[in-house]
Parts: structure tokens; C-alpha cells; sequence
């Protein structure tokens, strides 16, 4: 089932065949009753404007994630630009196939979508074509890519970040113009202030923060309970958990050291760990972009917890590269052979950090990535390999699905960011499609 709450317009004017146009229309409903959470439709195709508006007026105000616009016969620019009049969201555009050829042009749905296209390409509003019939494989995966990436488009729009203290010294690419990234992407950032945290957490009565305690011991081996690290990391949790619901936050992006070493007396890795386990992803070393990467790629797989990691190191015979961080990773990332294990910083010697490999399998690689001339994506492929755990911390070595030296090359020649967003599973073109509908330039190695 997709998660998706669909606004299906089937458009089409009497003079085309209305009877197979009909019948389009109720194969179309069929299959998306029959596949998305939700799907507000017409009892009949929509002909004229008077009935596209009486069928609009009372929707206007649900929430929706997609127009799945269906030119089933030839229609002019003005239905789709009376619906942007009622709903903002973005636009799926769909033409089916001519019933026949020879004779008379029963449908000319084609035109009718290609008229749309450009009504919406010319108002600057996000959308996809597809064209296919309802009863089509291709077109049933296209459509269900379709409604993952317009669902996460607007989840972007909505997107609020909190940014719990500013970047590290010297980790430029952590940081983000708000005004830019609102414009570009239409994500905000509520600032909360690390210092302060740090002081109030530790006031917080023990019944408020054991919870967290509870909750890590549910999936965390090794797991010592009277360590004061694990106390320190119960109360930071509840603490910035507050904010979270206060402010409504979707993801965090968290400045990590020194100040937790130095000032709490531990690591932030666990407190990294498990609320990107738990569906709240939050990006190290307070990497903005970073965040948004692993917010991308978590809504995309329907909730598979991302994974951030630095690219440290490249074995040219297995044409693959480790991907590494000092001690955060989501618990079911964990290789099945340990588990999510307690560790401590690896650096740092202070607990409480995770210190286990991450499992096998298919593997996306992502970076919503900032240079001079503004944003752009960066899309990669590969398998995470079953093998010992690489370094201490959390770690994975990933074969690539290209060459990986001119890879690497290449990556450091467009200077890309050192923080690679990663989820298990293959959303490789729906990560493609976002960045077109986004206007952003996509490198892409596949």
C-alpha cells in the first residue's frame, strides 16, 4: 500500500469517446483504490470547469500529498490551471493509449498531456509525466516511484530541522543559509541552544529519563544501565525531546564535539542512535545537509533508518570504499551477527557510542550537497559487504557499482561534502526524478 493521499482529476471533453475514456477512468480508480492509502475522486470523468470547480470547493482545505492529473482525452490548459487555484501540491500528469489506430482519434490523450505539461512547466510548478494504460506493469511502478517522490517533496516543504548548537571548528559544509535552503528547498531550522541543554537535562527528575534507558536495552547488547554516560544520555534525550515536540521538528542536525566530551561527560552518539532508529534522523557534527540526506532517504524507503558516515577508506581489489563514524548508527543497521553493541567513543574513550559493522545488502548513497552555484544532488549504487567490521565506531564497506577509483576521483574533484547519507534498498531513480523536479543538477554514478 502506498502512503500517499492522491487527488485523482480524470479530465476529458465530450466531443472525444466518453465510453472508452469511461472505461479508462475506471480501471485507473480501481488500481489506485487498490494501492494508495488514500484517493480523492470524481464519481465520473470531469468534462467542464463548472464540474471540476463543484468537485473541488469542498476538498480544499484536506491535506494531500499529489494531483494525479489523468488527461483521458484531450483537455486544454484551463482545467489544470483552475485546479492550482484550490491545491499547491505537485502534479502527476498521466495520458493512457490510443484504443486504436485508424480512423477517427477516439482520445488524443497524448496532446491533452502534453498541453498540461507545458501549462505547469510555464506556471513553474513541480510535476511528472507518465503515459501508459492503468493495466500496465511499467506504468503501475512508474506511478508508485511517482507518489514516493511527490510525497517526499512536500514533506521537504514542510521540513523543520532542529539545529541543536552551531558546526564543529572548521566543518564549513555543516552549516546552511536558511534563507537559501527555504527558497531552494522549502526546509526551516529552529535553532536550540546546546549549552543550555546541557544544563537542564541534568535537572530533569529520574521518572522523566528512564524511559530512554528502557528503550536503548530493548536493542542495545551491552547495555549497562547504572553507567552515568547511559544516565547522561537518557536525560539529553528526554531534554531535546521536549523541543522536538514543542517546535514540531522532523529531524535534527547536532553539534556533537567537543562540547559533549568536555562539558557532559559523554558521547552523542547513542542520543544520534536511537532517535534516527526511532524516526526522528539526526545528522553529527550539526550537518544541516547532511540531515536533510538521511530525511530524504528514510521517507523514500518508508522508513528505513539512514546511515551518515564518512568516506575513509578504498580497497581497489573489491572496488569498494568504508564508510565510517566515531560511534552513531540506527540499531537495526547493525550486522545480525552482534547486534547494535555498547561501546565508547573510539577516539574519545567515553561512552555511551555504538561500536558495531552494519549489515549486508543492496545500498543507496545520497548527498544533498551545497557548492558556489547553489544545490545540487549527488546519487550512488552499491552492496554493503558481508564482512568483519571494518574500524571501531560504526562502519561498512560498500562495493561500488562503478569504478571505484575514478570514483573517488571524481568525488573529490567536485568537492563534495566528507558526510554520505546511506539507506539499504534501491531508490536510486526516485532520487533522480526529485532532483529534476527540483530544477538541481545531479551527479550520478550508477
Amino acid at each position: 500500500m502506498i502512503n500517499s493521499a492522491v487527488l485523482y482529476l480524470p479530465i476529458g471533453r465530450k466531443t472525444f469517446d466518453m465510453e472508452v475514456a469511461e472505461r479508462y477512468r475506471d480501471q485507473s480508480l480501481k488500481w489506485l483504490e487498490e494501492s494508495c492509502q488514500t484517493v480523492l475522486a470524481p464519481k465520473q470523468i470531469i468534462s467542464s470547469i463548472e464540474e471540476l470547480e463543484e468537485f473541488l470547493e469542498p476538498l480544499k482545505s484536506i491535506e494531500i500529498d499529489t494531483i494525479l492529473y489523468q488527461s483521458v482525452t484531450f483537455a486544454d490548459g484551463e482545467f489544470m490551471v483552475k485546479a492550482l487555484e484550490y491545491f499547491k501540491e505537485p502534479v502527476i500528469v498521466w495520458s493512457v493509449r490510443e484504443p486504436s489506430v485508424g480512423g477517427r482519434l477516439r482520445l488524443n490523450s497524448l496532446t491533452g498531456g502534453n498541453s498540461t505539461c507545458n501549462v505547469l512547466k510555464n506556471h513553474q510548478h513541480p510535476f511528472s509525466f507518465v503515459f501508459g494504460n492503468p493495466d500496465e506493469e511499467e506504468l503501475q511502478k512508474r506511478l508508485r516511484q511517482q507518489f514516493d517522490v511527490m510525497r517526499v517533496l512536500k514533506k521537504l516543504r514542510e521540513l523543520k530541522i532542529g539545529v541543536v548548537g552551531d558546526y564543529p571548528p572548521g566543518f564549513f559544509f555543516s552549516d546552511a543559509n536558511e534563507e537559501e535552503l527555504q527558497r531552494a528547498l522549502g526546509v526551516s531550522l529552529h535553532k536550540i541552544d546546546l549549552q543550555e541543554a546541557f544544563k537542564k537535562c541534568v535537572e530533569l527528575p529520574e521518572e522523566e529519563w528512564v524511559g530512554e534507558i528502557d528503550r536503548a536495552a530493548k536493542q542495545v547488547v551491552g547495555l549497562k544501565r547504572d553507567d552515568e554516560t547511559v544516565k547522561k544520555f537518557a536525560q539529553f534525550s528526554t531534554y531535546i525531546k521536549k523541543h522536538i515536540k514543542k517546535e514540531e521538528l522532523k529531524s535534527l542536525a547536532m553539534r556533537c564535539w567537543p562540547d559533549f566530551f568536555n562539558e557532559l561527560g559523554a558521547a552523542p552518539c547513542s542520543t544520534l542512535s536511537q532517535f534516527t532508529e526511532d524516526g526522528m534522523v539526526t545528522s553529527c557534527e550539526s550537518d544541516i545537509h547532511g540531515s536533510i540526506s538521511m530525511f530524504v532517504l528514510r521517507e523514500l524507503t518508508g522508513g528505513n533508518a539512514p546511515y551518515l558516515g564518512d568516506l575513509v577508506h578504498v580497497n581497489e581489489d573489491k572496488n569498494s570504499v568504508v564508510f565510517w563514524h566515531c560511534g552513531a548508527g540506527a540499531y537495526s543497521l547493525a550486522h545480525p551477527s552482534t547486534g547494535a553493541t555498547a561501546g565508547v567513543h573510539p577516539n574519545r574513550k567515553i561512552g555511551l557510542a555504538m561500536d558495531f559493522g552494519l549489515k549486508p545488502g543492496e545500498v543507496t548513497i545520497f548527498r544533498v550537497s551545497h557548492y558556489p552555484d547553489g544545490y545540487r544532488l549527488l546519487v550512488m549504487k552499491g552492496s554493503a559487504l558481508d564482512v568483519e567490521q571494518p574500524f571501531s565506531g560504526t562502519s561498512v564497506e560498500v562495493e561500488l557499482s562503478t569504478e571505484v577509483t575514478s570514483t573517488v576521483y571524481e568525488l573529490m574533484h567536485e568537492g563534495f561534502e566528507p558526510h554520505y547519507a546511506l539507506v539499504y534498498g534501491d531508490v536510486t531513480k526516485q532520487l533522480i526524478e526529485l532532483g529534476r523536479i527540483l530544477g538541481l543538477e545531479t551527479k550520478v554514478f550508477l
